[in-house]
């Protein structure tokens, strides 16, 4: 059974909102960023660091897009974008990214799956649901 991790713009959050272009475009300045630690490190870091192609499908065009593993160890995670409307109040509803692991996925995507979130978390000021269960909260709260 697939699991699945969602990252929650809430009040407090630095954005609103996001589109799947603006997703990966944050994967891609993540990548840029382990290639300037691998550089300083005098390592190729980047591959390590990020193991994965972004790859799309037409039946996906617009909803979501998966990050395809380069080795072994790795096989796929899916992106997606979306809007939660559980309140009754407000007809947009909240919007989120979700995150999931299909069901050959390996450890090791559930590991890099568990990276991305709480980066994405700590940057956007949002609200992290695992793929535990468990919430963990970045936005600032009274």
């Amino acid at each position: 059974m697939a699991q699945s991790a969602y990252i929650k713009f809430v009040e407090g959050s630095a954005l609103s909102s996001i589109t799947l272009d603006d997703l990966k475009q944050q994967l891609l300045h993540y990548k840029e960023q382990l290639a300037l630690t691998g550089k300083q490190l005098g390592w190729e870091y980047d591959d390590a660091g990020f193991p994965y192609s972004i790859e799309t499908k037409t039946e996906g065009e617009g909803k979501w897009f998966y990050l395809k593993g380069k080795s072994p160890l790795y096989k796929y995670i899916v992106l997606g974008v979306g809007s939660d409307a559980s309140d009754a109040s407000d007809e947009t509803g909240r919007p989120f990214v979700q995150v999931v692991l299909p069901d050959d996925a390996t450890i090791g995507d559930k590991a890099k799956g568990n990276e991305f979130c709480k980066y994405f978390g700590r940057l956007w000021k949002a609200e992290l649901h695992l793929f535990n269960g468990r919430i963990m909260y970045f936005n600032p709260r009274k």
